[in-house]
């Protein structure tokens, strides 16, 4: 089987050309071809030798990855599902909104992390991705758009939990905020976490200042254990002092995901004990109304109760934001076009 390229950094590459006596600087020019001039195959790469581009066609794979299923919302969003070269899927999603063009990439087949009301978890965790199949996506969502735009924003935020994959995401963000591969400012990279704090600790010490977003869910223990089921190991005191430290550590800002669900966790009390927990100036609060799936029994809350739940949290002081949804009318909460097409691991 051919190697996957994009499992490789830009030295491994030099090194793999070095070994077979050619230049270094091959080495940016494919690169350059892959990432910022989009090419898939080897052939258009005009400017190398052409004895090379044939090496490189008969080692490499640059996609090794199909696209299952694609689905494009009136509001310009775009989802899709890629079937991996063992037969997994992930999703992937690319959002349009004013000028920015943000992308949101899954790091895991499955998630291990069993949010009760997330698709993504429903059949458990397959395996990691590789920074190829990571990378991939990045690729085919850049893909879809005209050669004028580019990509501005990165979130990991799709299936899995992306420190439960510290690596190979960390390897692959190299890339994308590498002026050789995307181009992107790790200030425009967030990496989403349901709050292990061991490697919230571990992405701290690596120095670089990407965004943290903290999927809390519950302003509570108890009400976080049942939602969060790994919260029961964990604890919310915990996730949250190991927050702050990255906070301290990189200076960028802190954001908090909340999924708010009708007559779970949506009342003003729930909004008031959130307040109390979520004081200070570097605090950001994204709350996100529930996209249904089908098979669970939460719903959306009703505008009158999303309407309180702002003011409580308004008058608190809370810096909150409430998040418009994006493809509504398509397969738009993760996991969930996988799983209505029937795709589970390995089908």
């Amino acid at each position: 089987m051919k190697r996957h390229l994009l499992d490789l950094s830009l030295d491994d590459l030099r090194q793999w050309l070095a070994d077979r006596g050619h230049k270094a600087f091959r080495a940016k020019q494919i690169f350059h071809w892959v990432f910022q001039r989009r090419a898939d195959h080897f052939d258009l790469m005009s400017d190398l030798p052409k004895s090379l581009r044939e090496q490189l066609s008969r080692e490499f794979d640059i996609f090794r990855a199909s696209e299952s299923a694609r689905q494009q919302s009136v509001d310009g969003t775009e989802k899709l599902l890629i079937r991996l070269a063992d037969g997994g899927e992930v999703e992937c999603v690319l959002l349009r909104d004013g000028v920015r063009r943000s992308i949101c990439v899954s790091s895991q087949v499955g998630c291990a992390m069993g949010c009760v009301f997330c698709a993504s978890g429903l059949d458990g965790v397959d395996r990691n991705l590789t920074r190829g199949e990571i990378l991939e996506q990045m690729l085919r969502l850049q893909s879809r758009l005209p050669q004028q735009e580019r990509l501005s924003h990165i979130v990991m935020m799709g299936m899995g939990e992306p420190l439960a994959n510290l690596d190979n995401v960390l390897a692959s963000l190299d890339v994308a905020k590498d002026p050789e591969g995307l181009g992107i400012s790790p200030r425009r990279i967030t990496i989403s976490t349901v709050g292990l704090p061991p490697a919230i600790d571990r992405l701290a010490k690596k120095g670089i200042p990407y965004n943290l977003a903290v999927s809390l869910h519950a302003p509570n223990e108890e009400l976080r254990s049942q939602l969060v089921p790994v919260n029961r190991k964990i604890g919310i005191d915990a996730v949250l002092e190991s927050a702050r430290r990255y906070f301290e550590s990189s200076g960028r800002r802190l954001t908090f995901e909340y999924v708010l669900l009708g007559g779970i966790n949506d009342a003003p009390e729930h909004a008031r004990q959130l307040a109390s927990i979520l004081r200070g100036p570097a605090v950001m609060l994204n709350v996100i109304p529930y996209n249904p799936v089908a098979g669970l029994p939460y719903e959306t809350p009703s505008s009158r109760a999303i309407a309180d739940f702002r003011q409580v949290l308004e008058s608190a002081g809370i810096n909150v934001k409430f998040r418009q949804r994006k493809g509504g009318e398509i397969d738009a909460a993760c996991g969930q076009l996988r799983r209505n097409r029937g795709g589970k691991v390995g089908a």
